[in-house]
C-alpha cells in the first residue's frame, strides 16, 4: 500500500482534518480513498471526494463573488470631515452629523406624508411605515446613487377621494373604503412598474417626447388646482378654525423667510405646531372648541400599523389608475432636480443620474405596489427633502438610508398616529392651502425650467386646456361604461392628447410617411440633396427640403431636422 499525505490546502476545503491517501492495487485509481490519519480507517471515496470537494469550491467561488457584486453596487462613502463641505451621493459625513441630518429629512418630509394619508382618511401610521419601507426599496433599487426619499403622493388624493365618495372632516371617521383605494392604486403601480420595465430596457427619451415640461407642468398646476377647494373648505370649518388657519399659514411663511439655520427648513412643522398649541391653549381659556384627546387616550403605544386587503373595482381604478403618468413625470423633475444640483444631471454621461431614471421608476413602483397591498398610499419621490438637499448641500444617499430605518420604527407606534388624528381642522387648513399651492407653482417651475414658449399656439393651447380641466372639474367625473374619470385623469389625457395633436407640421410628417411606405426602407437621401457648398465652406439648403420635427434637449420644443424629398446616387440612409 502506497500512502500520500494531502495537502493542508486540501484538507481545509474539506473538512480542516488531515487524511491519507492510499492505493488499493485490487482497485482502479477511481477506488482510491481516504484514510484519516489517527484512526486509519478508510472514510471515502476518491471520487466522491474531489466531487464534495468541487461542490464546495464552487459554492464558496459563488458566494464570494456574489458578495463582491453586492458590495460594488452600493457606495462605499467616503468620509468628508470638512465643515461645510459639499457632500455628494457616495460621500458621507461623521456618524453624528449624518444623524442629525437624517432626522431632518424625517422632519421635513413628515408633514406631508402625514396629512396626506388623513385628507383620504387613511392611516397616517402605516403610510410613514411603508414610505421607510418604500425608500429602502428604492436605495437598492437605485444602488444608493440617487438621493431621494419616498412619501405619499398628493396625486392620489382627488382619485382617491372621488373613488370612495370620502370627504375629509378633521378628529371624524376615517375612509370606510379603504380596500376600494387601495386596489386602484395597486393597479397604478403596477401599471408604473410596467413604465419602468419599458424605460430601463427602451430608455426613457420616449416618455420625455410624450410628456415635454408643457405638459407635465401642466397637470401639475391642474393638480394644485383641483386640491385648492379642499383646503378652503377645511379652513373654514368655523369662524374659529378659519383665523387658525390664518395664523398657521402665516407662521408657516415667516419660519420660512426669518427662521434662524436649521429651523428655517422645517417651516411646515414649526408652523402646524404654532398653530396647533395657539388652537389648544385656546380651547383650554374657553375661546375655542378645543382637541380632542380621547383617540390619544385609547391608542396603543407600540403595534403594527392598520392595514387593508385591496378591493379591485372598475369604476375605482379607472379613476385612480391614470395617476401612474403623474407619478413618473414627478420623478423625472425631481431626479432633473437632484442631477442639477449635483452637476451629475444631462445625458451621454455613465455617472449622470438621468442614467437612473428607469431604476427609480422601478423602486418607486414597487414602492407603491407593496404599500398598497396593505392598504397604504402611492408614493413618489419627495419634493421637500430635495428642498433641504438645496439648502444644506449635503446630498449623501446614507441619510435617507438612516431616515428610512426611523420612519419604520415611527410607523409601529399607533400612539404616534392618533396624536396626528388630533390636529384640528383650521390648522390642516392653513397647512394644505400652502403645500396645495406649492405644488401647483411647481408646475410652472417646471415651465420656466425648460423655457417653454408660450408664443407658440401649441404649448398655449395644451396648457391653458388642461388648468382649467383640472381645476374646474371639482366633483365632476367623464363616465363611460364602468370606467370613471375625475379631473385630474381628464386633465392629464387631454394635454397628452393635445400636444401630440397639435403639431404646425403635419404636412411634412404625412411627406415622410408616404416616402418610406413608398419605398419600402427607411429614408434615404443622396449627398447630393444637401445643396451646393457655399464659399465659407458651408452647405447650401436645398430649397425642396421639409424638417422632421425632433425634441430639443433643453426647451422640449421641435427643433428641424433638415431632409428632402429628391432621391438619388450614392445614398445616406437616415434611421
Amino acid at each position: 500500500m502506497e500512502n500520500l499525505h494531502i495537502s493542508s490546502e486540501e484538507t481545509d476545503e474539506y473538512d480542516g482534518h488531515n487524511y491519507y491517501l492510499y492505493n488499493d492495487d485490487n482497485n482502479d485509481d477511481d477506488e482510491i480513498t481516504l484514510e484519516n490519519e489517527t484512526t486509519n480507517q478508510p472514510l471515502i471515496k476518491r471520487k466522491e471526494m474531489i466531487g464534495k470537494l468541487k461542490l464546495r469550491r464552487n459554492f464558496n467561488d459563488t458566494f464570494h463573488s456574489g458578495l463582491a457584486a453586492v458590495i460594488d453596487y452600493f457606495p462605499k462613502y467616503e468620509l468628508i470631515s470638512t465643515p461645510g463641505a459639499i457632500v455628494n451621493p457616495d460621500q458621507r459625513m461623521p456618524w453624528g452629523p449624518t444623524t442629525a441630518t437624517s432626522f431632518q429629512h424625517l422632519l421635513a418630509m413628515f408633514g406631508s406624508n402625514a396629512l396626506c394619508p388623513l385628507l383620504m382618511g387613511m392611516s397616517p401610521s402605516t403610510s410613514i411605515f411603508f414610505s421607510g419601507i418604500g425608500t429602502l426599496i428604492f436605495y437598492i433599487c437605485t444602488g444608493g446613487r440617487l438621493p431621494s426619499y419616498l412619501g405619499s403622493s398628493f396625486a392620489f388624493i382627488g382619485v382617491v377621494n372621488s373613488a370612495t365618495n370620502y370627504h375629509y372632516v378633521p378628529g371624524g371617521p376615517g375612509n370606510e373604503h379603504i380596500g376600494v383605494a387601495a386596489g386602484g392604486i395597486l393597479v397604478c403601480g403596477l401599471i408604473y412598474l410596467a413604465i419602468s420595465l419599458l424605460v430601463i430596457f427602451a430608455g426613457y427619451r420616449w416618455l420625455e417626447i410624450l410628456m415635454p415640461p408643457v405638459v407635465t407642468g401642466s397637470v401639475v398646476i391642474a393638480i394644485g388646482l383641483h386640491l385648492a377647494g379642499s383646503a378652503v373648505s377645511q379652513a373654514a370649518t368655523t369662524g374659529f378654525d378659519a383665523w387658525m388657519a390664518m395664523l398657521t399659514l402665516i407662521s408657516v411663511c415667516l419660519v420660512t423667510m426669518y427662521a434662524p439655520g436649521p429651523f428655517k427648513r422645517l417651516p411646515i412643522l414649526i408652523g402646524g405646531l404654532i398653530g396647533y398649541f395657539v388652537y389648544l391653549f385656546c380651547g383650554i381659556g374657553g375661546v375655542g372648541p378645543g382637541i380632542d384627546f380621547q383617540i390619544v387616550r385609547d391608542a396603543k403605544w407600540i403595534g403594527a400599523p392598520p392595514t387593508h386587503t385591496p378591493v379591485f373595482e372598475s369604476s375605482a381604478i379607472s379613476l385612480i389608475a391614470p395617476v401612474a403618468i403623474i407619478l413618473a413625470a414627478e420623478n423625472i423633475g425631481h431626479i432633473k432636480a437632484v442631477g442639477a444640483m449635483t452637476g451629475k444631471g444631462g445625458q451621454g454621461d455613465s455617472s449622470s443620474l438621468d442614467s437612473l431614471i428607469g431604476r427609480a421608476f422601478l423602486g418607486d413602483s414597487l414602492a407603491t405596489v407593496i404599500a398598497a397591498s396593505f392598504g397604504g398610499v402611492g408614493t413618489t419621490t419627495y419634493a421637500e427633502n430635495i428642498g433641504v438637499m438645496s439648502i444644506t448641500k449635503i446630498f449623501s444617499t446614507l441619510n435617507f438610508l438612516l431616515a428610512a430605518c426611523i420612519s419604520i420604527i415611527l410607523g409601529v407606534l399607533p400612539i404616534f398616529g392618533a396624536v396626528i388624528q388630533t390636529i384640528p381642522p383650521g390648522v390642516f387648513g392653513g397647512l394644505s392651502i400652502i403645500l396645495f399651492g406649492i405644488v401647483g407653482i411647481t408646475g410652472a417651475k417646471l415651465w420656466i425650467n425648460a423655457k417653454v414658449d408660450f408664443s407658440k399656439p401649441r404649448n398655449l393651447l395644451t396648457a391653458g386646456i388642461c388648468i382649467v380641466l383640472g381645476g374646474g372639474m371639482v366633483d365632476v367625473y367623464v363616465e363611460w361604461g364602468t370606467v370613471k374619470i375625475d379631473g385630474i385623469g381628464v386633465a392629464t389625457f387631454s394635454a397628452i392628447i393635445l400636444y401630440q395633436l397639435l403639431r404646425e407640421n403635419w404636412g411634412e410628417i404625412f411627406k415622410m410617411a408616404y416616402s418610406r411606405i413608398r419605398y419600402g426602407k427607411p429614408y434615404e437621401k443622396s449627398i447630393d440633396d444637401f445643396g451646393e457648398p457655399t464659399d465659407d465652406g458651408s452647405v447650401e439648403k436645398d430649397q425642396h427640403a421639409i424638417e422632421i420635427p425632433t425634441v430639443s434637449e433643453n426647451n422640449n420644443t421641435t427643433t428641424p431636422v433638415t431632409t428632402t424629398t429628391n432621391f438619388s446616387t450614392t445614398p445616406i440612409t437616415f434611421m
